[in-house]
Order: structure tokens, then C-alpha cells, then sequence
């Protein structure tokens, strides 16, 4: 079904049983696959390819040569009718390429709002973005990754399978993430090494200072402590019931994950 405000390209392909929204906008050598919906506004520049049971969300808009809703390139892929759902407001460079689920995950792939996309970013199967984060140019993210909102990934940054990035973080370019990434943390390095905290990030988000003094005062007993990280951050929690950011990081060190912690140490004491 094609909205009667949507405008077609009369070059573009669009299959039978794909959803155009409203005043949506499909450029010059566009292919739509027969399962695709895109939104009120979606605008899809030109040479866009959307395939897949593929949703956009309004006002997302799409440019050249990207490649969005291919199948999972996990080599335990069961082609089956899995999805991919893209919120409203993102934004996706030329060369993106985002891939829906796998039945034997969840079958989801999930992106969330006002997100930035540069330039031939990877966003893999049974990933889960939250909002407002910006994947700079060549980020590679691999299948599972979770990325919490605000998070900033620095150009050819590459991200191990499984991992977490914590809302907030920031990761060096070039940097190889392996491990997971506490809430505003800032890793750089191949490998990847924690390197403090993301102290600019959190004041532009109006964080008080003396929140982030607070919070760093905690990084500082999680990751110099005398025990584990975990057991360093169990014995500091009841200091910090009301400092919300340093809750968050501890609440991150003690949730379960298939990745160990990134540290200040290469050795990662997690």
C-alpha cells in the first residue's frame, strides 16, 4: 500500500505488499521489498535498497547506497522470516548496512531513535541500539552487540560479539572493543582499554559537577580497589543509593553478560 502523499521516483522498484507512509519520499533507483514499511516522511535519497520485514519509523532519512533489512551474514542464519525494526528521526549515511535478526536470538534487530549513521557503518544481526547514539564512520558492530543511549563510537571502531557499550560511552577510533563498556566510560586502543570516564559527555548533558565528581570517585574504587571489580563494586553500593550514575555502572558490573568487563588493565581483573 502506497500512501497517495508518498512520491515515487518512476526509476524505483517498489514490490507488491510494501507499506509507504504518509508524504514519504522514495528517490531515483530505490528497490522496496515486498515486506517493508516505512514511515510518515521516511525519505529515501537514492540507490537505497530496503529488503527484509523491515520497518523505518517517521522522518528516518536514508542515503545512497545503503543496503537495509539483509539477511543476517551469521553463518548459523536460518533464513527465515526474521525482522528488523529502525525508530523515528535516524539519520543513515551512505554504505550503511543493517541486518534483521536470527530465529535462534530473538529474531529482532533494533534500533532506536534520533540515531546518526555515518558512512559505511555495520550494524549486525540481533543488535539493540537505544536512542541518540552516533556510529562514526566504518564502525563495525557484530551480532548481539547492545549499545545504551548517547553512546559515541568513533570511526573504524570494531565491537566483539555480545557486547555491551553503556549509555553514555565513548569509544576511541580504531578502537578494538572486546569487552564490555560501563555506563560513560571511555575506551581507546587494540586492544581496547578502559580510560577513565566520559567527563565532557556528561556535562553536556547537564550532569552536575558534583555528580561527576561523585561518580569518578566511584570508578576509582571499582577499578583500584583491592578485590575483583565486581566485589569492589558490590562493597562500595550502599554509598552511592543516591547518585543515580554510579548506580547505573554498578547495576551494569553486576548484570549477567556473555562478555567479561574492559578495564584500566589489559588483563581485565572482572
Amino acid at each position: 500500500m502506497i500512501a497517495s502523499t508518498a512520491k515515487i521516483h518512476p526509476s524505483s522498484v517498489i514490490e507488491d505488499g510494501a507499506v509507504i507512509g504518509e508524504n514519504a519520499k522514495v528517490g531515483p533507483f530505490c528497490h522496496i521489498g515486498p515486506n517493508v514499511v516505512l514511515g510518515e516522511d521516511v525519505e529515501l535519497l537514492s540507490h537505497v535498497v530496503v529488503i527484509g520485514r523491515t520497518t523505518v519509523g517517521k522522518r528516518t532519512k536514508i542515503f545512497p547506497s545503503a543496503v537495509i533489512g539483509g539477511d543476517s551474514q551469521s553463518v548459523h542464519h536460518s533464513a527465515l522470516n526474521t525482522t528488523l525494526v529502525i525508530g523515528e528521526n535516524c539519520t543513515i549515511r551512505e554504505g550503511v548496512t543493517m541486518n534483521t535478526g536470527t530465529v535462534e536470538h530473538g529474531g529482532t534487530t533494533v534500533v532506536g531513535n534520533n540515531n546518526l549513521f555515518l558512512a559505511n557503518s555495520h550494524v549486525a544481526h540481533d543488535c539493540r541500539l537505544g536512542n541518540n547514539i552516533i556510529l562514526s564512520n566504518n564502525v563495525m558492530l557484530a551480532g548481539h552487540v547492545i549499545v545504551g543511549d548517547r553512546a559515541i563510537l568513533g570511526g573504524g571502531s570494531a565491537v566483539h560479539q555480545f557486547t555491551r557499550i553503556g549509555r553514555q560511552a565513548f569509544i576511541g577510533g580504531l578502537s578494538a572493543v572486546s569487552y564490555d563498556v560501563i555506563p560513560y566510560g571511555m575506551l581507546n586502543g587494540n586492544p581496547g582499554v578502559l580510560s577513565g570516564l566520559n567527563v565532557v559527555g556528561m556535562t553536556r548533558a547537564g550532569i552536575e559537577r558534583a555528580t561527576i565528581h561523585a561518580v569518578r570517585r566511584a570508578y576509582k574504587q571499582i577499578f583500584e580497589g583491592p578485590e575483583s571489580i565486581r566485589a569492589n563494586a558490590a562493597a562500595i553500593r550502599q554509598e552511592y543509593l543516591d547518585c543515580a550514575p554510579a548506580l547505573e555502572i554498578l547495576d551494569f558490573i553486576t548484570a549477567e553478560s556473555d562478555r567479561a568487563l574492559s578495564s584500566p588493565n589489559r588483563g581485565n581483573r572482572g
